[in-house]
C-alpha cells in the first residue's frame, strides 16, 4: 500500500481512520525504512478492534452513553500514541455529533437542491428551521465535546502533536461552524488545539447554502493547522479527485498558507492514472503545498 502511493508521487502520508490493527506492523516497517513520512493520523487509528468497518464516528464523545464515550477517550489517547510513535504532527478529530437525524434536515435540503427547490419558501422555511433547532439542542453536546478535548490536550502537549478539529459534512454534526469558533477561541491561548479544514465537507454545506466556502476559511484562518483536500460532484458527491470537480481551489487556497499540511483524501474509488495526472497539475499551479 505504501509503496503504491510513494510510486504515485506522494511522500508525506497521512494514517487514517478505518486502518485494521494487523496492518500497523506493516505500516511501521516502512516508515523505519524510510519509505514515507508521517504527517499526520486521523482518530482512530488503528480502527478499533470490534469494528468490522471504516467508521471513525462509531464512538463519539458527545454520546448519552457513558460507555461510549469512555471508549472514545480510550481509543483517543490510543491513537495519540500511535501519532508519536510514527512522529506526526497533527492528529484529525471528529467531535462527534447531536440526536437529530439527517434524512430530515441536511439529506432533505439536499435533496431539494438537487430538484431545484432551493429557491422557495419551503426550502428556506426548513433550513431556519434546522438551524434553529441545532442550535437549541447543541449546548449540552458542545459542553461534553469541550470537556474531553481538554483532556485529550494535556495528552497532545505532553507527545507535541497537534489537535486538528475537523469541519463536518453535516450540520447535525459537532461543531457547526458557530461553535467552532466558539470552541477554537475557547483553546486560544492552547498551541496544540486548533482547526483543520475539509474543502469537500465545507463545500457540501456551502451546496446547501450553510455558509460561503470562501468566507467561512478567511475567517478561520488564524486557527488553521492544515486541510484535507478533496473535490466534489455537486451537490454531495465528495472525496472526489482534486481539480476534476467544482472547487475553486485558486481561489480559496489564498488563505491557506503553503507551509500547511495539504492532505489529499480520496475516495478508494478514485482511478490511480487519474489521481497522477491531477497531482502533476496541482504540483505545476501550487508548488508549495506538497
Amino acid at each position: 500500500m505504501i509503496d503504491e502511493i510513494v510510486e504515485m508521487g506522494f511522500t508525506n502520508i497521512e494514517l487514517s481512520h478505518g486502518m485494521m490493527i494487523t496492518k500497523l506492523p506493516g505500516l511501521q516497517s516502512a516508515f523505519k525504512a524510510g519509505k514515507f513520512n508521517c504527517c499526520g493520523v486521523h482518530n482512530y487509528f488503528p480502527s478499533p478492534v470490534e469494528v468490522m468497518i471504516d467508521a471513525p464516528d462509531a464512538y463519539e464523545y458527545t454520546s448519552h452513553r457513558p460507555y461510549d464515550r469512555k471508549r472514545a477517550m480510550e481509543l483517543t489517547l490510543k491513537t495519540l500514541d500511535v501519532a508519536a510513535q510514527f512522529e506526526a504532527d497533527y492528529m484529525v478529530l471528529h467531535m462527534g455529533s447531536v440526536p437529530m437525524n439527517p434524512a430530515r434536515w441536511t439529506k432533505k435540503l439536499t435533496a431539494m437542491v438537487e430538484e431545484e427547490q432551493d429557491e422557495t419558501k419551503k426550502y428556506e422555511r426548513l433550513k431556519a428551521k434546522f438551524i434553529k433547532r441545532r442550535a437549541k439542542k447543541g449546548k449540552l453536546y458542545y459542553s461534553r465535546a469541550i470537556e474531553a478535548l481538554e483532556q485529550i490536550a494535556e495528552k497532545a502537549a505532553e507527545l507535541g502533536v497537534k489537535l486538528a478539529v475537523e469541519s463536518r459534512s453535516r450540520y447535525e454534526d459537532m461543531p457547526t461552524e458557530t461553535e467552532m469558533i466558539a470552541l477554537q477561541e475557547h483553546f486560544k491561548d492552547n498551541p496544540w488545539v486548533g482547526y483543520w479544514h475539509d474543502f469537500g465537507h465545507v463545500q457540501l454545506k456551502h451546496n446547501i447554502h450553510l455558509l460561503d466556502h470562501k468566507e467561512w476559511l478567511a475567517t478561520m484562518e488564524p486557527y488553521l493547522i492544515g486541510c484535507h483536500v478533496h473535490d466534489v460532484y455537486p451537490p454531495k458527491r465528495d472525496h472526489r479527485v482534486p481539480l476534476t470537480g467544482e472547487l475553486d481551489f485558486k481561489s480559496l487556497l489564498q488563505h491557506v498558507a503553503p507551509s500547511l499540511p495539504h492532505t489529499w483524501e480520496l475516495s478508494p474509488s478514485r482511478d490511480k492514472e487519474e489521481i497522477k495526472q491531477a497531482l502533476e497539475v496541482w504540483k505545476a499551479a501550487f508548488p508549495d503545498t506538497l
